[in-house]
């Protein structure tokens, strides 16, 4: 479920932040969880807060699957760059439950994972990182603010747990139909691989100034499952 981690009340930050980032602090964005028949399973939140020195980002997914229910909650903090200073992730997909926590050290140019269980404290390791690494959920937000500059970034290293190397390709531009009626949106093919896995899925952003994701759309073997915008 990688890819829900993945993909303006209030301007406190420094001027800085305010005018190059194309969404607005209090930004809050709703989806709905969706089968690929497209009953809907539950619902994703995302929220955006500018913070004196940078960005406090969240996203939190509640769903009931056929045979399993998921309750994950993931929180960025970052820098004014979007670089990441820490990452939590905490999710429960029916009895599994997991905690962990990212920190990042920009000037050393690396990541330390701390793992927890039921039990108590798990595991400890660390990860060499790039200049200004980004966890799955600021890099996100980087990349709204990358399609409002028009352009796209190249590959480049994410971290959720692990390290990732995520590639990104412009499909096309269309018409979608949202509830905000139909708006012309860029489609973006999105290619993560890790030590053991690769995900692939697509997300379509606005063209309008925020860059809105409006629709992402991840594929599986039972289907294909999706992320639509409600508010």
């Amino acid at each position: 479920m990688i890819f829900l981690g993945l993909f303006a009340a209030l301007w406190v930050a420094g001027p800085g932040i305010a005018e190059t980032l194309p969404f607005a602090a209090g930004e809050r964005l709703r989806y709905a969880v969706a089968w690929p028949s497209g009953l809907t399973l539950g619902e994703a939140e995302f929220r955006a807060q500018a913070r004196a020195d940078g960005w406090d980002f969240e996203s939190v997914l509640k769903a009931s699957l056929p045979a399993i229910e998921i309750d994950d909650s993931y929180r960025s903090l970052t820098d004014a760059e979007l670089c990441s200073r820490e990452f939590k992730k905490e999710t429960r997909h029916g009895r599994k439950t997991a905690r962990e926590t990212l920190l990042f050290d920009q000037e050393a140019q690396r990541v330390e994972r701390t793992t927890m269980t039921p039990a108590g404290p798990g595991g400890k390791s660390v990860l060499e990182a790039p200049p200004c690494a980004k966890d799955a959920l600021a890099f996100l937000y980087f990349l709204r603010q990358s399609l409002a500059l028009g352009r796209i970034p190249p590959p480049d290293d994410l971290y959720f747990g692990a390290g990732y190397l995520v590639s990104l390709t412009f499909a096309e531009t269309l018409q979608l139909s949202t509830v905000r009626g139909r708006q012309e949106a860029d489609k973006i093919f999105v290619d993560i691989a890790g030590p053991d896995s690769r995900h692939s899925f697509e997300i379509y952003f606005a063209k309008d100034a925020a860059r809105t994701p409006l629709l992402v759309r991840a594929p599986f073997d039972i289907g294909t499952f999706s992320l639509k915008l409600l508010q």
